[in-house]
C-alpha cells in the first residue's frame, strides 16, 4: 500500500506525460505482481464493486475525528471529495502497516462485503490507525469506487510496454476484455505467447480525431474513404470457438443486452471480428439515440422493448479474420473483406456502414450538409492505406461533424464542483425564457477558462437568491452561448426537450438576460417526426 500510494501522489502532482510514464515505470519495475496487476487494475479505470455504503463510511470517520455531523458536512463541502475529506479529518495513525496492496484489497477489505455493520465498522477504524493521511486516501478511494487518477490507458501501456519490453499495441490488447488482477495475470504481458489469450478479448479501439482544417489539405480526395459519423454505441463484435461477444468502447461486456445482433453474429465465419456502432435500427431507418438510451442499463429485456426498440450494428471494418489479427493490412483491403463479410451474412442486423461516392471535397462538403436530416453526427474521413492503430492517434482517421446547435441561456442556479475545483461553483444549470419565466434546459461544467470560472464564482457568491442544500438560484444576470449535439423530446424535463453533450462556447458579457433565447427557439430545433 506504501508504494501504490506514492505513486498515486507522484501521478497526482504532475501534468507532465513524461514524469507520469516514468513513475509508472518505477513502481512496475520494482513492485511484485500481485501488487502490479492490482495497480493496473486500479490505473486502467477499473473498481471492485463497493463493499460498504459511503453513508456509513462518513459516519464512522465523522465519529472517530470526533466532529458533529454538521461539522463533517461543512468540511466535506469544502473539499468536494469525501474519500479525501476523511483521510484529512482523521487522526493520525498509532502504527504503520507493511502490509502489501493486494493483502488490503483481497483480505482487508473485499472481505467486509456482506459483513455485519459492527464488523464493518471495526475493520474500517482499525485500518485508518494503520494507514497515514496518503495511504488512507488511496484506502478511501479504492473501498468508495471513486478511485481515479490523471493518467489515461494509452500512458499507463506505454509503461507497460516499456517494462515488459513489448510493442504498445501488444500490451494494450492483452489488458482488453475480462481479467482478473492475479499474479498470473500480470506475468502473461511479459509472456513471449499470449497464452492466457480470452476467447472473448476484443483489440483496442482505434479513435479519430476532430478534423482541424480544410479537408482539401488533407491531399487527394481518392487517398480517403468517407463514411457517415453514426450515434450509437461504439463496439466490438466478437465471433470466436462458436461463440460471439459484444464489447463497448468502454470494455464492457454488452452481450446480454442486444440479443438479436449475438444472434446474427453466429452468421458469419469463426475468428472473425469487426469494428462498428450499435443503432436503433427499425424498418431500414436509423431511429434516434433516445430510443437506444431505452435499453442502456437494462438488466432485462422484455420482449415489447425489444420490438420497439430493434438494434443492429452498423460494421465499420473487420480486424479480425480466420483468427488472425488484420489490423495490419490497409483500410481499402479489409474494407472488401467487411463488404463480403456482410454479404455473406445476410442478416439486415449486421450492415455494413455505406462508403460515401464523392469524387472532390466539395461534393462531399455538400452532402455532409444531409447529415442532421439523416440522424447522424457528420462524417468520418480515413485514409485508404490505414492500418488498424490502437487509441486516439493523428493522421489517418478524422471525425468532420457538423456544426452544433447553439443557444443563448441565462445561468439560474451553481453548484460547488469536485476534487480540484470543490471550493469553486462550477457546475452550472441554464435556463430559455417562456412566459416571463426562466425554464431550466441544460446543466454545463466545461467551457470557461480559469479566470472566467472566477469571475463566475464570484458572481455567485454575490448574488444568491436561494439556496437548497447544495445548489445556489442566483440572480438571472449572467448569458452564456451553449453548444450542444443533439436535441429531443423529453417527458422528463420541464422544458419537455433534453439536448445531448451541452457546454459553454463562451461568456455573452455584451447581451442582457432579457435578450436570451425563448424556449420557443429551442424546440424549433427539433428533428421533424
Amino acid at each position: 500500500m506504501k508504494a501504490f500510494a506514492e505513486l498515486y501522489r507522484a501521478l497526482d502532482e504532475t501534468t507532465r506525460t513524461s514524469v507520469k510514464v516514468a513513475a509508472l515505470v518505477r513502481y512496475f519495475r520494482h513492485e511484485k505482481a500481485a501488487d502490479a496487476a492490482w495497480a493496473i487494475y486500479l490505473l486502467i479505470g477499473r473498481k471492485p464493486r463497493q463493499v460498504v455504503p459511503s453513508r456509513k463510511l462518513a459516519l464512522w470517520a465523522a465519529e472517530a475525528a470526533g466532529l458533529p455531523d454538521w461539522l463533517f458536512e461543512e468540511c466535506y463541502h469544502a473539499v468536494g471529495d469525501l474519500a479525501e475529506t476523511m483521510a484529512l479529518v482523521l487522526p493520525a495513525p498509532l502504527r504503520s502497516s507493511e502490509l502489501p496492496l493486494h493483502s488490503w484489497i483481497e483480505e482487508r477489505l473485499l472481505p467486509l462485503r456482506g459483513a455485519p455493520e459492527t464488523e464493518q465498522r471495526q475493520a474500517m477504524l482499525q485500518a485508518w490507525t494503520e494507514l497515514n493521511q496518503q495511504e488512507r486516501l488511496v484506502c478511501n478511494k479504492i473501498i468508495t469506487g471513486g478511485f481515479r487518477v490523471g493518467v489515461s490507458a494509452q500512458l499507463l501501456t506505454r509503461a507497460l510496454a516499456e517494462v515488459a519490453g513489448r510493442d504498445t499495441a501488444t500490451v494494450a490488447h492483452r489488458l482488453m476484455g475480462d481479467w482478473e488482477p492475479t499474479a498470473e495475470f500480470y506475468a502473461g504481458l511479459f509472456a513471449e505467447q499470449d497464452a492466457a489469450a480470452q476467447v472473448s478479448r476484443p483489440y483496442p479501439f482505434f479513435l479519430a480525431y476532430p478534423l482541424e482544417d480544410e479537408p482539401a489539405t488533407l491531399g487527394p480526395r481518392g487517398d480517403w474513404q468517407a463514411e457517415w459519423k453514426w450515434d450509437g454505441i461504439r463496439a466490438q463484435l466478437v465471433r470466436r470457438a462458436g461463440q460471439s461477444f459484444l464489447w463497448s468502447r468502454g470494455e464492457e461486456l454488452v452481450t446480454a443486452r442486444y440479443p438479436e445482433i449475438v444472434e446474427a453474429a453466429g452468421r458469419l465465419p469463426d475468428g472473425t471480428v469487426i469494428d462498428g456502432e450499435i443503432l436503433p435500427w427499425k424498418d431500414g431507418r436509423v431511429g434516434p439515440f433516445a430510443d437506444l438510451q431505452r435499453r442502456i442499463g437494462r438488466k432485462t429485456l422484455g420482449q415489447k422493448l425489444l420490438q420497439e426498440v430493434p438494434a443492429a450494428l452498423m460494421a465499420y471494418d473487420v480486424l479480425g479474420h480466420q483468427g488472425v489479427d488484420i489490423r495490419e493490412q490497409p483500410l481499402a483491403q479489409r474494407r472488401v473483406l467487411l463488404e463480403e463479410l456482410i454479404e455473406k451474412a445476410a442478416d439486415p442486423r449486421l450492415l455494413a456502414s455505406p462508403v460515401i461516392d464523392s469524387d472532390s471535397w466539395s461534393k462531399l462538403e455538400a452532402r455532409r450538409q444531409e447529415s442532421r436530416q439523416r440522424h447522424v453526427e457528420g462524417l468520418m474521413i480515413k485514409r485508404q492505406t490505414s492500418p488498424y492503430r490502437v487509441g486516439r492517434q493523428r493522421g489517418d482517421w478524422w471525425k468532420w461533424k457538423v456544426n452544433p446547435f447553439t443557444i443563448d441561456a441565462v445561468l439560474i442556479y451553481a453548484q460547488r464542483g469536485n476534487g480540484k475545483r470543490a471550493s469553486l461553483y462550477t457546475d452550472y444549470t441554464f435556463g430559455l425564457w417562456e412566459a416571463g419565466r426562466l425554464i431550466p434546459v441544460a446543466k454545463a461544467y466545461s467551457g470557461l477558462t480559469d479566470e472566467e470560472i472566477r469571475h463566475v464564482d464570484a458572481f455567485v457568491r454575490r448574488h444568491t437568491v436561494e439556496k437548497f442544500g447544495p445548489v445556489r438560484t442566483v440572480k438571472p444576470e449572467l448569458v452564456f452561448e451553449l453548444a450542444f449535439e443533439g436535441i429531443q423530446r423529453s417527458t422528463r424535463h420541464k422544458s419537455g426537450v433534453a439536448v445531448r453533450f451541452p457546454r459553454i462556447l463562451r461568456w455573452r458579457t455584451d447581451k442582457p438576460a432579457a435578450e436570451a433565447d425563448r424556449l420557443e427557439n429551442l424546440r424549433k430545433m427539433l428533428p421533424a417526426e
